[in-house]
């Protein structure tokens, strides 16, 4: 196959399953081209996402490896299969490559859980918020900038109009509820807005007060997307340069264990409305 324009997350991971499939059984590019009846050149640019792979390809290859799992070999071809444009797309000479990433993983993920320390979610912020936030960027956006990172976060939210949004869990520690970006009028209507949006039925939120005590990971934000199988969940945290997905199994499972004690510390959710409730009065 030719050589494809530059890769997104998703094709990436694609190639590392088939990568990772082809590593389990302890079985070389050498060895697996063979038995495709292919070169190790078409093999290595699958894996690397250098190359498409069709879904047909990727079941035939599965079927060599002897992979038996039937679900995960069906979520892969599927995944192969994704042709055409998004509408994250529009946005691929004007932001980082990064960015539209997340879109991409938030549009398929089955269910979404978010763990938020200093900042309210990324799809429930106001657009005011965000530009609170995104003003304390560095290096600073020009005006310009901005208001496209507010529109890409803004259409972001979209997924939760759709139809069969995916369940969400919102952790939100307390003190990204005190935390300003803009005036307190700004903060204010962001707190009855994450009121307003804890009222569908798909979200859940759960707050974790100061006084909860400290819990594993509390320096740094997290969103784990869960995938059609659990093999195919995704991290995604927050970095000085960027962002960065994981998804080996231990990361994972790691994560996992991560929110499970966050929500552990938190309050029940109908405790927890009330509790950002009480915060939005005292601003």
């Amino acid at each position: 196959m030719p050589v494809r324009k530059p890769s997104t997350e998703r094709q990436r991971r694609l190639g590392a399953e088939l990568r990772r499939m082809r590593e389990h059984i302890g079985m070389s590019i050498n060895e697996a081209a063979t038995l495709h009846r292919t070169d190790r050149t078409t093999v290595s640019n699958t894996e690397s996402a250098r190359s498409g792979v069709s879904g047909d390809r990727v079941r035939v290859w599965a079927a060599n490896y002897r992979c038996p799992e039937a679900g995960y070999v069906d979520a892969l071809a599927d995944m192969a299969k994704e042709r055409g444009s998004y509408w994250w797309d529009e946005y691929r000479d004007s932001l980082p490559a990064s960015l539209l990433d997340i879109a991409e993983m938030e549009h398929y993920a089955t269910a979404l859980r978010s763990a938020q320390i200093m900042h309210m979610p990324g799809i429930l912020q106001t657009p005011d918020y965000m530009r609170g936030v995104f003003a304390e960027a560095v290096p600073t956006m020009d005006p310009a900038d901005l208001e496209r990172h507010v529109a890409f976060r803004v259409r972001r939210a979209t997924l939760l109009d759709r139809s069969g949004p995916p369940s969400c869990e919102f952790l939100i520690h307390e003190g990204a509820l005190l935390m300003r970006f803009g005036d307190r009028k700004v903060l204010r209507k962001q707190l009855d807005y994450l009121l307003e949006q804890s009222g569908r039925p798909n979200i859940t939120t759960r707050v974790v007060p100061f006084e909860a005590g400290g819990f594993a990971n509390a320096g740094s934000s997290t969103l784990y997307a869960c995938g059609p199988v659990p093999q195919l969940d995704t991290v995604q945290i927050d970095v000085p340069t960027g962002v960065t997905f994981l998804y080996a199994e231990t990361y994972l499972v790691n994560y996992r264990a991560v929110l499970d004690r966050m929500r552990g510390r938190a309050l029940e959710p109908k405790a927890s409305l009330d509790f950002i409730r009480q915060a939005a009065k005292e601003i």
